[in-house]
């Protein structure tokens, strides 16, 4: 497949970077450790102040003495602030860009396996099953602790995996029928799904200022839609559908996480396991045995077994990026997230572009354009 100047130049970039899978979710494991040991740390030593204050209580020396204690622990504890600042500054930025990174790897092998295996179900379950593997091996070798559930729990999650499979099957299908660029411009009509989701249903209300702010997203994805060289509706309608699926996730793991105490990363673990039980009965219902055989030697023809790795790739990058993003909620302020799914976004759809040679207008462009700045400003009012 012809990729181009830009595809020829990124692509070993990828590969690269396809060979540090298990560097980097070790270092992601270790940052999540990290975070406990700040945590024991800045306990301990407030322990240490306090009883060291009660001791030195009884005379004026040693009142002294602990005075010049106190404005060596206030220096000292200034410096400690500043170094857990400079290091959750670091964290933010490790988070940030691997969630840059790993969405923009995902996409562009999921768009490249589709070109040539077009089976939106098959990869849909492939993703969630390295996710699944991959988290109970760590379960299982106890590179972290896992999760204690009940029936209840899992209970709770089902609907969440039901939106979750819902969402993940239908961005899939879409990316299969549009281009990569297009298929991202409609998710971040994501927005106006969730204001409208949330109103309907929870009957929240809003200021005018996020009411305004869904202007440009909607006219934005509106001005894209009517000048998509290569529109297809059905493309539009899954895109669509995984907004208002994934906002429906969103909703329902707010109300079916109260008072469980989980980390993100366990809890994105238990959701793919269930998720991927949910899948696999209607995958194999919507492409059947006869289908896909066939499929798969016309990827073999046109690729050899290369395909094989892109699959593998996808998959585990799927899983990587929504680790990030699980686990990133727990360190990272509102505005930092916002700032990282714009950047996420744009990165994505200029890879994508770059690398299919996807032809675009300057009035396509000025839509997506709008679309990425009006959920910047969505994101900003709504904090």
């Amino acid at each position: 497949m012809n990729i181009g100047i830009g595809g020829s130049f990124l692509i070993p970039i990828l590969h690269f970077f396809s060979t540090q899978t298990t560097v980097c979710s070790g270092a992601l494991f270790l940052l999540k450790a990290e975070k406990s040991l700040l945590k024991m740390t800045t306990h301990s030593k407030f322990k240490f102040r306090s009883s060291s204050k009660k001791k030195n209580s009884a005379s004026r020396r040693e009142s002294k003495k602990r005075d010049g204690r106190i404005q060596r622990s206030e220096v000292d504890g200034k410096s400690t602030n500043k170094e857990n600042m400079t290091t959750k500054k670091k964290k933010v930025m490790i988070f940030f860009m691997l969630c840059c990174l790993f969405s923009m790897i995902m996409n562009l092998y999921n768009k490249k396996v589709l070109n040539v295996f077009p089976y939106p179900w098959f990869l849909s379950a492939t993703s969630l099953a390295a996710g699944s593997i991959l988290m109970i091996t760590c379960w299982t070798l106890r590179i972290i602790d896992a999760p204690r559930t009940d029936f209840k729990f899992w209970l709770s999650l089902f609907p969440v995996a039901l939106a979750h499979t819902i969402g993940h099957v239908a961005a899939t299908t879409s990316v299969s029928k549009v281009s990569v660029s297009f298929s991202q411009i409609i998710r971040g009509g994501e927005p106006a799904c969730s204001v409208f989701m949330s109103s309907f249903f929870l009957g929240e209300s809003y200021s005018l200022a996020v009411y305004l702010s869904l202007v440009p997203i909607i006219g934005g994805c509106s001005l894209s839609a009517l000048t998509e060289l290569d529109f297809n509706m059905t493309g539009f309608l899954c895109a669509m559908t995984a907004n208002f699926a994934f906002v429906g996730r969103n909703i329902l793991s707010k109300q079916g996480m109260k008072g469980k105490s989980i980390s993100g990363m366990n809890y994105y673990g238990c959701l793919s396991i269930l998720s991927l039980i949910i899948l696999i009965p209607a995958a194999i219902v919507n492409e059947d045995l006869n289908i896909f055989t066939t499929g798969w030697e016309i990827a073999y023809s046109k690729t050899g077994y290369g395909f094989l790795g892109w699959i593998v790739m996808q998959s585990v990058f799927y899983h990587l990026s929504n680790q990030v993003a699980y686990m990133s909620l727990e360190d990272i302020t509102p505005l930092a997230l916002s700032i990282s799914n714009t950047a996420k976004r744009i990165t994505i759809i200029v890879s994508s572009i770059i690398i299919f040679k996807t032809p675009i207008t300057v009035v396509n462009a000025l839509g997506a354009l709008t679309t990425i700045l009006g959920t910047f400003f969505y994101s900003q009012v709504n904090i």
